[in-house]
This record gives structure tokens, C-alpha cells and sequence, in this order.
């Protein structure tokens, strides 16, 4: 009986590297989280509103990006904001014009070289491009500027796990965990992470513990 457990639990873990490699390769996946997507919530501090963009920001909403696009496009390149920008990117990876979209995040991030979003986003096409080393230069930026922002570190870590450096991936799902813990994704990653580190006995905790937080959702 112990032969045969040990059996399937070897198997159980083949899975895992399987799914991981399989999700860091096609975008969507659950291994990466998702970039961020308009609207998000209006900040506290925002005294003046653009009704341009607000509308923009409607249509894409509501899945008309075309007539979004077309009123950003309008807007003169000078009175576009980060958020504009990024909406921009947004429309245009929509599109699958990821080059454009990276240039159009470059361009929110040369608005705006603090906003986080502009980063993450650029980051997550890095990631999903398999450049893991210029996605970790974007997401460390992310954090810096929005330290307590979950998918920051989570991403991280999957471009860690992409270059082999296991423990620096296993840190940041940590602060990821910390900061989103009902995330079940953080705790597949962290098994698999503990079975590269030859922590078979961690790898186990993390991994049970992800497969009752699925069975809890059906």
C-alpha cells in the first residue's frame, strides 16, 4: 500500500510540472495572473475628470473597443494620460497587436514612470513572451510602486520559476499569499516550487491544501 501511494503522488506531481510548464506558455492560463483591465476604481484623489476618457473607459466596459479606441485616438498624444495609454495597450493586445501594445505601455509608463498598472501589464507580455528577465525588471517595479499588490509578487515568482531560481520564487508566492491568500494558484505554484527544492514534505502541504481549496469550490 505505501509503494502504491508513493506511486500516485510521484504522478500527481509529474501533473503539476506538466500544467506549469503547459500555463506559463499560453496566455489566459491560471499559472499567470491576469494584466489588469479598465475600468478599474476612480482614486480618491482625483479632482478633475476627463469625460473623454471616462467614456473610453465605458465602452471598453461594455466590450466596444473599437469606439474606444476611436476616442483616445482623438485625444491629442500631449493630453493622453497614463490611464489613457494603458487603455490604448489594453485595446490593442485585445486586438493580439501585442508589439503595439508594448509600445503603448511604454508610452503610460513615460507618462507616469510611478504607475504601477503600466509596468505590471508590460510585465505580464513579457512573461507570457518567455522573457523572464525583462518581466522581473517591470514587476519589481510594480511592487515598488504598489508594494501590497498580490499579482505583483505572484507574477514575479512565475518569471523566477521560469529562470530555475526557486527560492527567490518561493519568497515572493509567500508575499503573495500574504496579500491574496483565498488564491488557489499561489498554493499549486508553491507545491510544485517545494518539489524543485526537494522539500517533498512541504511540497505535500501546499499541494493538499490546493486540492481542498478546488473541492471546496464544487
Amino acid at each position: 500500500m505505501e509503494i502504491l501511494n508513493i506511486l500516485v503522488y510521484n504522478l500527481v506531481m509529474k501533473k503539476i510540472l506538466t500544467l506549469l510548464i503547459i500555463s506559463t506558455i499560453f496566455l489566459g492560463t491560471s499559472a499567470n495572473a491576469e494584466p489588469i483591465k479598465l475600468p478599474w476604481k476612480k482614486e480618491v484623489q482625483q479632482t478633475t475628470v476627463d469625460p473623454v476618457s471616462e467614456q473610453a473607459k465605458a465602452f471598453y466596459a461594455q466590450n466596444e473597443i473599437d469606439e474606444a479606441l476611436k476616442l483616445l485616438q482623438g485625444k491629442s498624444e500631449e493630453s493622453r494620460s497614463a490611464e489613457d495609454w494603458l487603455l490604448i495597450g489594453n485595446i490593442l493586445q485585445d486586438k493580439d497587436k501585442i508589439d503595439e501594445a508594448i509600445y503603448m505601455f511604454k508610452r503610460s509608463i513615460e507618462k507616469d514612470p510611478k504607475f504601477y498598472k503600466a509596468h505590471y501589464n508590460l510585465g505580464y507580455i513579457y512573461l507570457i513572451q518567455d522573457k523572464p528577465n525583462m518581466a522581473l525588471a517591470e514587476f519589481k517595479q510594480t511592487v515598488k510602486y504598489k508594494d501590497d499588490f498580490a499579482y505583483g509578487y505572484y507574477n514575479m515568482a512565475c518569471a523566477y520559476l521560469k529562470l530555475k531560481q526557486y527560492r527567490n520564487a518561493r519568497y515572493n508566492f509567500f508575499r503573495a499569499m500574504d496579500l491574496k491568500g483565498n488564491d488557489p494558484n499561489i498554493y499549486y505554484n508553491l507545491a510544485y516550487t517545494f518539489k524543485m527544492l526537494n522539500k517533498e514534505k512541504q511540497s505535500k502541504i501546499y499541494l493538499d491544501i490546493y486540492n481542498k481549496m478546488i473541492e471546496s469550490k464544487y
